[in-house]
């Protein structure tokens, strides 16, 4: 089978179905056995979802939220792949990939892809008319991030876009509209990917000067931790205000605080620039994620 990508070049995609005998090379091209993306998607979704319920979440939504993320998370990482599969061949930490190796054809990925998208859209026919429209953007948003950094210096901003997005998809599911403060948590989970995605970048910096990839770690330059710093800040600004419109307490303000605490010591980590430093500021914000939905958590649920 024969295709074309978005840039207009023509791919031999071989044939589109998926062997059995690289189940292991089908688990890396998803990720699953990274699974720190499935937790930074997670966390605003589950944010979002306790606020948007009061604390009393709907069961099946929850149910299908979750599997949700799995599956787009997983999807998003195959067309990356894709997308990327060229550049891929050409970086260090990213030539062993199983598109970038050869161990998987573009058919298979391409198909495997499709698959994903069908199963998560399978759950989302489950949810009412307002979440299934929201949801045609957020697949719009999934296969069309890995294309940015040719685009733009910003991809980052757009992974934060395509990241959120399960945000008014909760607030829809959960209460068939979708309010300004579901906006404000969208706004705080692009702020937060933008921080975050902006560490990883940092990690591929030189490879990604020398292949011609945009990223924000490019363009922020050498004022890349100042300007991380002030992403953080805005950040913690957006979660005071998100405490303050849903009505939260001590717990909660408790938990944005130490938020506050690991924001500054991702800071840390960074003083260096170097690529382990910066990759374990990038995992610290697993925590970043969870210390908030604890204080999320913990205010609806301990008087």
């Amino acid at each position: 089978m024969v295709l074309q990508d978005l840039s207009g070049k023509v791919v031999d995609c071989g044939e589109p179905m998926l062997r059995v005998d690289h189940v292991r090379d089908y688990i890396s091209l998803m990720r699953l056995d990274r699974p720190i993306g499935i937790f930074l998607l997670l966390w605003p979704m589950l944010w979002a979802l306790l606020i948007s319920s009061n604390g009393n979440p709907d069961f099946e939504v929850l149910l299908i939220f979750v599997a949700g993320v799995v599956l787009m998370r997983s999807a998003g990482c195959v067309i990356n792949d894709f997308a990327d599969r060229d550049i891929d061949q050409h970086v260090e930490r990213t030539r062993d990939r199983p598109l970038a190796a050869g161990r998987i054809t573009v058919g298979e990925a391409l198909f495997l892809f499709a698959l994903l998208c069908a199963a998560a859209f399978t759950l989302v026919l489950m949810l009412n008319r307002l979440t299934i429209l929201l949801s045609f953007v957020g697949v719009g948003l999934a296969a069309s991030y890995p294309f940015m950094k040719r685009l733009t210096h910003l991809p980052q901003v757009y992974l934060g876009a395509a990241f959120g997005w399960s945000v008014p998809m909760v607030f829809a599911a959960q209460t068939n509209t979708v309010p300004p403060l579901a906006w404000l948590i969208y706004t705080a989970t692009i702020l937060w990917a933008t921080a975050y995605d902006t560490m990883y970048a940092m990690v591929d910096r030189n490879d990604d000067l020398v292949l011609g990839v945009k990223s924000t770690a490019i363009l922020f330059g050498d004022m890349d931790l100042k300007l991380i710093g002030l992403i953080q800040a805005m950040l913690l600004v957006c979660l005071f205000m998100i405490g303050h419109q849903a009505g939260l307490g001590l717990y909660y303000y408790l938990g944005v605080v130490c938020a506050a605490g690991l924001a500054v010591y991702q800071q840390y980590l960074m003083r260096f620039r170097d690529r382990d430093g910066c990759f374990s500021a990038f995992l610290n914000n697993n925590w970043f994620g969870a210390v908030v939905f604890l204080g999320i958590f913990l205010d609806y649920f301990l008087p």
